[in-house]
Parts: C-alpha cells; structure tokens; sequence
C-alpha cells in the first residue's frame, strides 16, 4: 500500500510517519481493500508553540475515499483519533461491499 505524507507548517518526523505507518498497516490487515492512503499533518496557528495538532486521513478504496481529521494537542492523539473514527468508517464500507 502506498502511504503518502503532507506536512503543512509543520517539520517532517520519521518518528511520525513510522507510527502512523505501522497504525495505517493494522488497519489494513483487516480491511484489506484499502488502496491507499493520503495523511495530513498541520498546526493550528502556526505562530503558537502550543498551537493544536490537526492530523487528517484519506483512505482510498474501491468506489470511494474515507476522511477522518481530528484535532488535539499532540499529534500522537490526533492520530489515535482519526484511526478509532476510520475504523468506524471502514466497518460501515467493508458492511456494504458486494461480494460476486
């Protein structure tokens, strides 16, 4: 699965991809269908150091993409966030896929 990453006033984290990384591919040992996915971090006014951590997730999969994005303090929590609302999301789609 290709994973891509954006970074939007915020500098890149190998440690960041890593974990989301290794969230993402849980996902996707369940729900096997996801093509790709697109990932989204950016700080809310950038100007406070303290400023609020916005993480957001485009999952590509057959006939449409899933988007979760959530906003915390850190971005750890963001991301833990978005992949409980993704789970959500993919268990609707995986419901109603047709089987032939």
């Amino acid at each position: 699965m290709n994973i891509t990453f954006q970074y939007h006033d915020v500098a890149a984290s190998q440690r960041l991809e890593a974990f989301i990384t290794e969230r993402i591919e849980k996902l996707q040992t369940k729900y096997d269908f996801i093509v790709s996915a697109d990932v989204y971090f950016k700080k809310e006014n950038a100007r406070d150091p303290e400023g609020r951590k916005n993480v957001g997730i485009r999952l590509n999969v057959p006939g449409q993409s899933i988007f979760a994005e959530e906003s915390t303090n850190s971005f750890e929590a963001s991301i833990a966030e978005v992949i409980d609302e993704l789970r959500s999301q993919l268990q609707k789609q995986k419901g109603k896929m047709k089987t032939y």
